[in-house]
């Protein structure tokens, strides 16, 4: 078991190897802030599940976000990300164009993020492998082959995969990013972020900023998230089985005009998903009601097993409505870009019995 190393500052008799420790991520233990015993243990086991070299752990994954954009670019350099993604991630990116003046570019397909890209001005392509929340999947390979041939650095947020299904890094990420609180953690009562890196150069660049910033993750935090790892296979596994039952019978209700889940042959990257994914499809998607905003009100007022809440990926389904919530700073055409509707529901399927959980989703559709 992971011991649990809550000080916050070390003791050293010598004032060289003091000295030392303050210059790199991989030296002695001397202040929780830079590095402590069980964050390493996390930052170790998670980048070993994603094939890197090294880790960071963070506070949160906005922290990890915001981290690694701010680590890898400035005033004026261009990034290209693609248009489906995470509100917060969203956010984060306007901010810096808006504060910092960063050129941010935005895209929509694969061919039109590789078109995006500058030789030379491009710092950073920023991806997800599977989007949250319509369940687009990107294409990998081919964006980050272009993104290496244009010297620019991939970042991945690989949340809703988590390397049970996807490790970014075997196809050619460079970083890649995790919300911890979600998959990884996975039983509501965690908040924290990872970054994992394949270059060891751009995690000691990473670190030092992380330092400056003072983003580290809790140890407590990260001693229940290491300890959440032994059954992250077992738990995406039933994540993934009850998901795809769901969503297969959403898309045959009256009720519902729409189902964005990749694992279905009608989304747009289902062929994608099938090639890059492993396991299962994610556990987590959206589905649009029929009788828009009203209906996706009622919806979420009539589930009792199910539970409303804006965090997901944790033992327990959870539902929310991401036009009032995540993507809450979008107005209508933004919503429209990104492909959520009015009535867009998310659902991060939990690993509940999948006919109990289906009885109450039915019976709350009306």
């Amino acid at each position: 078991m992971t011991p649990l190393y809550a000080a916050s500052t070390w003791v050293f008799e010598d004032p060289d190897v003091l000295a030392e420790a303050f210059q790199r991520p991989d030296g002695p233990f001397l202040y929780s802030r830079m590095t402590n015993p069980t964050v390493r243990v996390l930052e170790t086991a998670v980048a070993d599940l994603e094939g890197g070299v090294a880790g960071i752990a963070t506070s949160s994954g906005m922290g990890a976000v915001n981290l690694v954009l701010q680590a890898l670019l400035r005033s004026g350099d261009h990034v290209v990300a693609q248009r489906r993604l995470y509100g917060g991630a969203g956010t984060a990116l306007r901010d810096l164009r808006e504060r910092f003046g960063v050129d941010v570019e935005y895209a929509d397909d694969t061919g039109a993020l590789i078109d995006a890209l500058r030789p030379g001005d491009t710092k950073v392509l920023y991806l997800e492998t599977i989007s949250n929340p319509a369940g687009y999947v990107a294409d990998l390979p081919r964006l980050t082959a272009a993104a290496r041939a244009a010297g620019v650095v991939t970042v991945v947020d690989s949340t809703f995969a988590t390397p049970v299904l996807c490790r970014p890094i075997a196809h050619g990420a460079d970083v890649v990013l995790h919300s911890v609180t979600k998959y990884l953690a996975g039983h509501h009562d965690v908040v924290g972020g990872i970054l994992v890196f394949a270059d060891p150069a751009l995690h000691e660049r990473v670190w030092h900023h992380n330092v400056e910033f003072g983003v580290a993750a809790d140890p407590f935090a990260a001693w229940l998230t290491a300890r959440s790892l032994h059954t992250l296979a077992l738990r995406v596994e039933r994540h993934c089985a009850n998901a795809a039952v769901v969503a297969e019978r959403l898309a045959a209700h009256p009720a519902v005009s729409a189902v964005h889940y990749p694992g279905l042959a009608t989304h747009p990257t289902h062929e994608v998903a099938r090639r890059l994914l492993t396991g299962g499809f994610g556990g987590t998607f959206a589905f649009d009601l029929a009788g828009g905003r009203d209906a996706g009100t009622a919806f979420s007022k009539r589930l009792r097993l199910a539970r409303l809440a804006p965090s997901l990926g944790g033992t327990v389904t959870t539902v929310m409505h991401p036009a009032s919530t995540s993507h809450r700073q979008l107005d209508e055409a933004q919503l429209a870009a990104v492909g959520i509707g009015a009535g867009t529901i998310r659902v991060s399927v939990g690993i509940e019995h999948v006919e109990d959980l289906w009885a109450d989703v039915e019976q709350a559709l009306g």
